[in-house]
């Protein structure tokens, strides 16, 4: 289930950061998405790094809550602009748009790093238990 999972995910973010060559700043969301499918790729392979999916967890949720918070962001696109359809074209035309599209990104990144990481632990916590099994 778990490798699914991770397959779908690291072919998903790839289109993701493929799909970023038009954005108005690719040099920020072509290596995000692509650390995504790194670490789901890796997962993939049962290569599990826990830190790492604490760092990514981490930072984009950070740059999530300031895309949230931000002028023109997701918070501004649901009070002042109606959730607004974001799905409407290709192109984002307004800010509020560009800055939703972009938190909801993060937000799909971060379910799948939480995933990988509380897997994971889930992993590590069982092997110790065998570990300690095999002491006591």
């Amino acid at each position: 289930m778990m490798k699914i999972f991770n397959v779908f995910f690291c072919v998903m973010f790839v289109l993701f950061a493929a799909l970023q060559w038009n954005d108005p700043d690719p040099y920020i969301w072509i290596p995000i998405y692509l650390y995504g499918a790194v670490f789901c790729g890796l997962a993939a392979t049962r290569r599990y790094y826990r830190g790492w999916y604490l760092f990514g967890i981490l930072a984009f949720l950070s740059y999530a809550t300031f895309l949230f918070f931000e002028k023109d962001g997701v918070l501004s696109w649901v009070t002042e602009h109606q959730a607004q359809n974001i799905a409407g074209s290709m192109k984002a035309s307004t800010p509020w748009i560009e800055d939703t599209r972009e938190f909801f990104g993060l937000f799909i990144l971060i379910i799948a790093m939480l995933v990988n990481f509380v897997h994971s632990s889930q992993k590590k916590a069982k092997k110790m238990r065998k570990r300690m099994m095999k002491i006591g």
